[in-house]
């Protein structure tokens, strides 16, 4: 059995239906060894060059999938959002695609993303057009965005709040996919069913299976999350997803907030999770460091994948008097005490990074 974990250019033109973001690819790739004689796993470094447009067809996918491995290829969108595809089924989380993320109040909190913000970058050249052109210029660029998304087969959504079930995003996201498969908390529940017919929503320990054309399915169940408000209301969900032959688990919980004896019977291959705190007065936002070290090492993590929630362009407020505790490296020693096998893979916002397991004899 091996483990690889490869960046891997895998965009495409618009007839295939793939997203395409105009962001920097990688080509030199190096292999590292987690144990002598065991699971290796390639990372690529760092290129200059401008990634190409690229077609990989769902049958040549589908037969890699079933000769040899299970794969999770994970693009990180920033904020708390991502696009993976596992087994040929392509889950968007907690999408933040269209405007900024404010809560309808951006004089406390208005906040941008750094990276994955190919519009809005469109937009700055426009500026001497007129408001009402500005405007409709604006409206449409935002469309366009959504638009450009791959097919997505199922919407995997954490929490009940702004950050997590972005309403300006889901509406026109419900317009283009009006039979999309929604997998929720139910705290969530008066903001999405107006919006979806389809939707699923999961009490921790329940789980649901999304299978698509190929016949592959994949196995998503709730965790335990963090509880906001007081302290008897229903906690919102984390998710373990189990690839198609069962073979690679992900966990993925954006607050880094568990229940560890909830989670004690789980394993993860892989788990997502941010790192760095992010505090407010008295008041811990976002964990992560200890927290999230003892996270991988209580579901025995191969895979760290640090997520930088709270690294983006924000103002108002609330923005002036939220610090962040701790950094990457830090996670990494301490991790490394812990759990010395396991490997910390920094996500590039935009880039897939693809983490297969063989499955040879299957």
């Amino acid at each position: 059995m091996a483990i690889d974990c490869k960046f891997v250019p895998y965009l495409s033109c618009r007839p295939s239906k793939e997203i395409v973001f105009p962001f920097r690819a990688t080509e030199k790739v190096t292999k590292f060894k987690l144990s002598p004689g065991r699971f290796p796993f390639l990372i690529s470094s760092s290129s200059s060059l401008w990634l190409r447009p690229t077609v990989i067809s769902a049958a040549a996918y589908k037969k890699d999938v079933e000769e040899s491995e299970d794969t999770f290829r994970l693009t990180y969108l920033e904020g708390n959002s991502w696009l993976w595809e596992v087994g040929g089924i392509k889950i968007l989380v907690d999408p933040i695609l269209v405007g900024n993320l404010d809560f309808g109040i951006p004089w406390l909190y208005d906040a941008a993303k750094k990276v994955v913000k190919n519009f809005q970058v469109l937009i700055v050249s426009i500026t001497h057009f007129s408001p009402v052109i500005y405007y409709y210029i604006f409206i449409f660029l935002m469309y366009v965005q959504i638009d450009d998304l791959p097919l997505i087969h199922c919407l995997l959504i954490t929490q009940s709040l702004d950050d997590h079930c972005h309403l300006n995003t889901l509406k026109p996201l419900s317009r283009k996919f009006p039979n999309l498969t929604v997998i929720a908390t139910p705290n969530a529940k008066t903001l999405l069913d107006p919006l979806f017919t389809n939707v699923i929503y999961l009490e921790p320990g329940q789980d649901s299976e999304i299978e698509v054309s190929n016949g592959f399915q994949v196995k998503i169940e709730a965790t335990a999350g963090p509880v906001l408000g007081p302290p008897w209301k229903r906690p919102e969900n984390g998710y373990i997803v189990t690839s198609p032959k069962g073979a690679l688990t992900l966990y993925y919980e954006p607050h880094c907030v568990y229940n560890k004896t909830f989670l004690e019977k789980d394993k993860a291959d892989i788990v997502i999770t941010p790192v760095i705190k992010q505090l407010l007065p008295n008041f811990t936002l976002v964990s992560g460091q200890e927290d999230a070290v003892q996270l991988a090492k209580c579901l025995s993590a191969k895979f760290v994948v640090p997520m930088k929630n709270g690294d983006l362009d924000s103002k108002g407020l609330l923005a002036s008097i939220v610090k962040s505790e701790g950094t990457i490296e830090s996670f990494k020693q301490l991790l490394s005490k812990e759990l010395p096998d396991a490997k910390v893979l920094e996500p590039i916002p935009g880039e897939p990074l693809d983490i297969s397991i063989a499955v040879h004899g299957q």
